[in-house]
C-alpha cells in the first residue's frame, strides 16, 4: 500500500506567490496560519508587493446616507460583482454635508470632516486623524488640502493652504504636515514668480465646487485665483523639493472661477473646461510640463445623453476610457473617442456622492503602531 506523499513547497516559494496576488485576497489569506498573518501583515511586504504586483484601481464612492461603494474602475459601471462595501463607520454620526474627499495617493485617502482630517486606506480599514495646522482651526479661515508621498524621506504630507476671507487681504498661508514628523510646518521663501520670501500667498480657491488636487511628477497641483492681477493660475508643490511654483494655463482659459478642474488625462497634466455653449466639455492636455505653448484641445464630449446636462471627468483607464460624476450620484464613462457608453445611479438621494479614485495596497504610514482600524 503507497503511503501518500506531503506536499511542501519552501516558504521562500510561498512568498513570492503571495506577492503576486491581488490585495483582497492577501487580506483574506490573513485567516490561513499565524505565519501568513505575520507575513502579510509586515511593511517590507506589503512595501514589495505594491511595487512588484500589477496595481488595482478601484472608484471609491461614499453617498449622502454615508454609504461607501467601491468598484472596479476598469469594469463596466453595470457589473454588480465589480462593486464592494467599504466600512466608513469612524465617521459616523457626521452629516454628510461636514465630509470631503480631499486627496489620494498610494491606496490611502484624505477625508475632510469638520474639524478633522483622516488619511484612510479602504482595503485595510486602517485611518489615522491628522490635526488641524492652528492657522487651519481658525474658524472664519477657507483651506484647500492635498496629499502626497515624498519617497526621498519615505513620508507622506498633508498640504494645507488656507486664507481667512474675512481678512482685508486674504493672503494665503501654506503649510504642510509631515507623518514621519508628526508636526505641521509653515513654508517659507516659496518660489513663485512674483512672491516675495514670506509665507503669504495672493491665492484663493479657484473653482466654484471645490475637487481634489492633481498629484503628478511627485507635485501637488491646484487651479487658485491670484485675487492681486485677478487671474486663474495654476500651482504646484513639489513634495520632495518642498517649493511652490506658477505654471501657466492656456491663453483661452484665464477665468475667475468657474466649471473646470485639473486632472491626469493619459499620464498628462490636464484640464477639462465645461464652460462651452454648445453641451460640452473641452479636454485640454499639456503635452509638454510646465510649458504653455504645450496646451492643446485634445477631446471634446458631448453630454446630450445625460440627463443633467453636467459632466465632470475624474480618472481615465488604461483603454482610454474617461469616468467622471454628473451633479447627482451618477458615474459616466465615454470612450477614447468621446462617445457616450454608460451612466448609471448609484443612489437615489438628490445631493451628489463624493468620488475618488485609489490603488489598492497593503502599505502602512509612518507610525502606523498608533493608528486606528476601522
Amino acid at each position: 500500500m503507497e503511503t501518500e506523499k506531503t506536499l511542501y513547497l519552501p516558504f521562500e516559494l510561498i512568498i513570492q506567490i503571495l506577492l503576486r496576488l491581488p490585495v483582497k485576497s492577501l487580506i483574506r489569506f490573513k485567516c490561513v496560519c499565524k505565519s501568513w498573518f505575520s507575513l502579510i501583515s509586515n511593511p517590507h511586504f506589503a512595501n514589495s508587493h505594491f511595487h512588484l504586483t500589477t496595481h488595482t484601481h478601484r472608484i471609491l464612492l461614499i453617498t449622502p446616507a454615508l454609504k461607501s461603494l467601491s468598484i472596479d474602475f476598469e469594469a463596466s459601471l453595470s457589473d454588480d460583482t465589480a462593486i464592494d462595501s467599504r466600512s466608513i463607520s469612524f465617521l459616523f454620526p457626521q452629516s454628510f454635508f461636514k465630509l470631503d474627499i480631499k486627496g489620494s495617493c498610494r491606496g490611502f485617502i484624505l477625508l475632510h470632516r469638520s474639524k478633522n482630517l483622516y488619511i484612510w486606506n479602504p482595503s485595510t480599514g486602517v485611518r489615522k486623524r491628522i490635526p488641524l495646522s492652528t492657522i487651519d482651526s481658525n474658524l472664519n479661515a477657507n483651506c484647500f488640502y492635498g496629499f502626497g508621498y515624498d519617497r526621498l524621506r519615505d513620508d507622506y504630507l498633508v498640504l494645507s493652504m488656507s486664507y481667512d476671507p474675512n481678512a482685508d487681504d486674504m493672503l494665503s498661508h501654506l503649510g504642510f504636515f509631515s507623518l514621519r514628523d508628526k508636526m505641521w510646518k509653515e513654508i517659507e521663501g516659496t518660489g513663485t514668480s512674483t512672491s516675495t520670501s514670506t509665507t503669504h500667498l495672493p491665492y484663493m480657491q479657484s473653482c466654484i465646487f471645490p475637487r481634489a488636487e492633481s498629484l503628478l511628477n511627485d507635485t501637488i497641483h491646484w487651479l487658485v485665483y491670484r485675487y492681486d492681477i485677478k487671474c486663474t493660475v495654476l500651482v504646484g508643490f513639489h513634495l520632495m523639493e518642498r517649493k511652490l511654483l506658477e505654471m501657466p494655463l492656456p491663453d483661452d482659459i484665464k477665468r475667475g472661477p468657474g466649471l473646470y478642474d485639473l486632472w491626469v488625462f493619459k499620464g498628462f497634466l490636464s484640464l477639462w473646461d465645461m464652460w462651452g455653449d454648445n453641451g460640452e466639455v473641452e479636454i485640454w492636455v499639456m503635452g509638454k510640463y510646465n510649458v504653455q505653448s504645450s496646451w492643446s484641445k485634445t477631446l471634446v464630449l458631448s453630454f446630450d445623453g445625460i440627463p443633467t446636462r453636467y459632466f465632470c471627468p475624474k480618472y481615465c483607464a488604461k483603454n482610454g476610457d474617461i469616468v467622471g460624476t454628473d451633479t447627482c450620484n451618477v458615474l459616466v464613462k465615454y470612450n477614447s473617442k468621446g462617445q457616450l457608453l454608460e451612466h448609471r445611479s448609484f443612489s437615489n438621494d438628490r445631493y451628489g456622492s463624493l468620488v475618488a479614485l485609489y490603488t489598492e495596497s497593503l502599505l502602512s504610514l509612518p507610525g502606523d503602531g498608533d493608528g486606528d482600524q476601522a
